[in-house]
């Protein structure tokens, strides 16, 4: 089997064939032309096509080899037995599903929009959530983190990033003062005015426990909220669905989306509306109260014994009221549900790009060469490699047992999120009553594609879609390679998802 080739981005734009489906009008450069015309010239290149067309558009799709046995369970009989060595390429081509944005655009497309599904149906219902949702009081909940030192920054409203009348000289000589004004991905922007000054440990301690502050923030909500109910002679709780981000300084923060609902003592699982005398600035106050009032202090450390005490920024609390309105931001400053809805799947796709840093998991090998002790990402990578590294005083020694696995525990994960800066929690999560989940989405698309294709394969109607016989599918697929076997193949796999999205754009749009 080939080894995997370098892959092309898939285009948007729109194609016109000369090879037949899938082929570019326009060929771009470095394009293996010889291997686009001898794949489009096979005689079985429009089942290729179909094969691939799971796959198509992904990056580094991941190809499996081995065979598929399905039977029917009530009678055993076995209805199809598939070996992969007779299809095209003699593997199965699978997407890798890869949520960021910056590896797999194809990919992250598919979790952004499911994302946005999630979300907006915990907003206006449907999908397993009641339509009267809409009646809940909502608010856009920003979680950041303190500062670690002062950093060029980028303002929306266009002013310089630090002016100063008298500025501030630190003890290595740099001035703390900038008349710039950086735009939104200047390389300035996050960057800190004097690496020696800033505390890079403190950052990714931050970035590594976030989600535990996080924990206990939540926590503190439900009680607050509960305070509140209280108060009313009610019973309240909140739902929420969150997604974390990276700031260009390479701190991650929260966005939040909570929803206040009501307590049906019949029906306690249910979704129901919150009694109307609870006005949402009292809901607002209460999450506010609960996120400036919430710490967490970190497991010992031989850096630091007594562990860093973590807490959000005293200024970098934000809450927002959501309203249903047609405009993204309406005169109060509120925002809408399609707008938060689109914020947090866009968010949910982003990684440490922002930072200028993007790398895979590090090793002892790689982590070298990214912890470059010149650069604001560098030294956060050394800062993270460093404080997983399991001392020397407790490395060999028998009868510290229990310390070397308690710093294991509480440490040791730093090493594999060093990419990360840290972070290793999840970029998106929910809680149990917002709404559908990701997995329901994804099922629902694999059973859509199912039906789809009993349609096509079955003109005359003799099975109908949704009413197929339950079958139960044995699997014995192995790992066989990652990548498309030629760069042609990638581009042909790719342009025809081109056009496959083009394709349900303007259906999308004679629908309208």
């Amino acid at each position: 089997m080939t080894a995997s080739t370098p892959t092309f981005t898939p285009s948007t734009g729109h194609t016109r064939s000369v090879l037949g489906v899938g082929a570019a009008a326009e060929t771009p450069p470095n394009t293996d032309v010889a291997g686009l015309v001898h794949r489009a010239s096979q005689p079985g290149y429009e089942k290729w096509l179909r094969h691939i067309a799971p796959a198509a558009g992904c990056r580094y799709p991941i190809r499996l080899a081995g065979r598929s046995t399905s039977a029917d369970p009530a009678t055993g009989e076995v209805t199809t037995d598939v070996d992969t060595t007779h299809m095209p390429d003699g593997v199965l081509y699978t997407a890798c599903g890869n949520r960021r944005a910056s590896v797999c655009p194809h990919c992250a497309e598919t979790y952004r929009a499911d994302t946005y599904h999630l979300v907006h149906a915990g907003l206006l219902g449907g999908k397993g959530v009641p339509d009267t949702v809409t009646e809940h009081p909502t608010v856009f909940l920003t979680l950041a983190a303190p500062s670690f030192g002062a950093v060029h920054t980028a303002h929306k409203t266009g002013k310089p990033c630090h002016p100063r009348r008298d500025p501030h000289v630190c003890e290595h000589g740099v001035t703390f003062t900038c008349l710039r004004r950086h735009d939104t991905g200047d390389d300035y922007a996050g960057r800190p005015f004097c690496l020696d000054c800033y505390d890079h440990q403190a950052q990714v301690v931050f970035n590594a426990y976030a989600g535990e502050l996080w924990r206990y923030t939540s926590q503190n909500m439900r009680r607050e909220v509960e305070r509140l109910g209280k108060r009313y002679g009610v019973k309240l709780r909140v739902s929420y669905a969150k997604v974390a981000e990276f700031q260009a300084r390479g701190v991650v923060h929260f966005h939040t989306l909570i929803r206040l609902d009501g307590v049906d003592p019949l029906e306690p699982d249910t979704i129901t509306p919150p009694a109307p005398r609870v006005h949402v600035a009292f809901f607002e106050h209460a999450l506010r109260q609960a996120a400036e009032t919430t710490t967490y202090r970190t497991p010992a450390h031989p850096e630091k014994p007594e562990g860093w005490l973590l807490a959000w920024g005293e200024r970098s609390i934000d809450t927002r009221q959501v309203r249903l309105t047609v405009r993204d931001l309406d005169d109060t400053g509120a925002l809408t549900d399609t707008a938060v809805a689109g914020y947090l799947a866009k968010y949910a796709t982003k990684a440490t790009e922002t930072t200028g840093h993007l790398s895979r998991r590090l090793t002892h090998d790689t982590v070298g060469y990214y912890a470059d002790a010149t650069t604001h990402p560098g030294r956060l990578i050394a800062a993270a490699w460093y404080l997983g590294q399991l001392p020397d005083g407790i490395a060999r020694l028998d009868e510290d047992v229990w310390e070397r696995i308690a710093f294991q525990k509480a440490w040791a994960g730093l090493h594999r999120w060093a990419h990360q800066l840290g972070f290793g929690g999840h970029f998106s999560t929910k809680s149990r009553r917002y709404s559908t989940t990701l997995a329901t989405l994804r099922a629902a698309r694999r059973n859509w594609k199912r039906e789809y294709a009993h349609t096509e394969d079955y003109p005359d109607d003799t099975i109908e879609p949704g009413e197929e016989p339950d079958i139960l599918t044995i699997g014995h697929l192995s790992y066989a390679g990652i990548g498309w076997h030629t760069t042609a193949d990638a581009q042909l796999a790719n342009t025809a998802a081109a056009k496959a999205r083009e394709h349900r754009h303007t259906a999308k749009e004679e629908c309208q």
